[in-house]
């Protein structure tokens, strides 16, 4: 039996016991992360919490709808149990019917096959860090390499943990107003997740300085089990000029290469971040976006739904 739990309902202990038992893990889906990107959010649950699924809510335009929240790239189903279409379509059919738009980006794995569901293929990508440094070194471009001999020749220093607010604001004076999406509340979130992930022994800023002494790239890598998320990074123009970037990667690369991880570079829809993270010899793997659209005929002409409302809500 499938239950609807609201926010105060959710026993967090087994939420988060069944999160991390679970198949398809990911860091997006444990309760102290969902309390930053989707406050209030609520949630559908087996009787033995054997599988999961996080419903973030929101509202607008006396609409309810579930959306998916910044910083979390895919959500959905999470189980320790494989999951087939019949599982997927009775999570699907259990969510409240007052949830008349969905826009969600679900894991690979998740596959339902009821007729009023749009699935649209996207893309993440993976490193595989289990090889020698010199295994998959061999594998970068050669703008990746000519970028690393680049930063290696610049006299760039570099430094780990420096506090996030640095970061945040780097990434606001550079690439604020170009990406457009984010605002003061999403960046206070970020904050606050680098923070709490710092605080666990989770997280780790790593920075890049010019012989100027001024910070020119920074990135935040947060690990999970054996997943690594590249999760949120910025750079002044200095970078393009000096590899700062290709540099703190690598890095990292150089220092985890051996070990049981997989190097989550999140993204990779827009070309040219995807020819940035295969640049490192990174694949590309598949997920879903997930929309069903149960708006009357009038809701959805008056304020124009379909995917675009997908954008406005969130």
């Amino acid at each position: 039996m499938i239950s609807y739990l609201r926010h105060d309902e959710i026993d967090r202990l087994s939420w988060d016991e069944s999160v991390r038992n679970s198949l398809n893990r990911r860091v997006y889906a444990f309760s102290w992360y969902l309390d930053v990107v989707a406050p209030g959010w609520e949630a559908l649950v087996s009787d033995d919490y054997t599988s999961v699924f996080p419903l973030t809510r929101g509202r607008k335009a006396g609409v309810s709808y579930l959306f998916q929240p910044f910083f979390a790239q895919q959500l959905g189903l999470i189980s320790s149990v494989p999951v087939d279409t019949v599982v997927a379509d009775s999570f699907l059919s259990a969510i409240p019917a007052c949830f008349r738009y969905i826009d969600i980006q679900v894991m690979p794995d998740f596959i339902p096959g009821s007729g009023d569901i749009e699935l649209v293929q996207r893309f993440n990508h993976e490193l595989n860090l289990m090889k020698p440094y010199n295994e998959i070194s061999s594998a970068y471009s050669q703008n990746a390499r000519r970028n690393i001999r680049k930063a290696e020749e610049s006299g760039l220093n570099t430094g780990s943990n420096i506090p996030p607010a640095e970061l945040v604001d780097l990434f606001r004076r550079n690439f604020g107003k170009k990406e457009g999406k984010l605002n003061a509340v999403h960046y206070k979130r970020m904050e606050e997740l680098m923070n709490i992930s710092l605080e666990k022994g989770i997280g780790n800023v790593r920075a890049a300085y010019g012989e100027d002494g001024l910070l020119s790239s920074a990135a935040f890598f947060l690990s999970d089990g054996n997943r690594v998320y590249f999760l949120f990074a910025a750079s002044a123009p200095s970078a393009r000029e000096n590899g700062a970037m290709f540099r703190l990667i690598d890095g990292f690369i150089r220092g985890n290469a051996g070990k049981p991880l997989i190097l989550d570079f999140e993204g990779g829809n827009d070309p040219g971040l995807g020819r940035f993270y295969k640049s490192f010899g990174a694949s590309e793997t598949p997920y879903y976006r997930l929309l069903r659209n149960h708006l009357p005929a009038l809701i959805n002409t008056g304020l124009k739904l379909g995917r675009a409302l997908g954008e406005k809500l969130k």
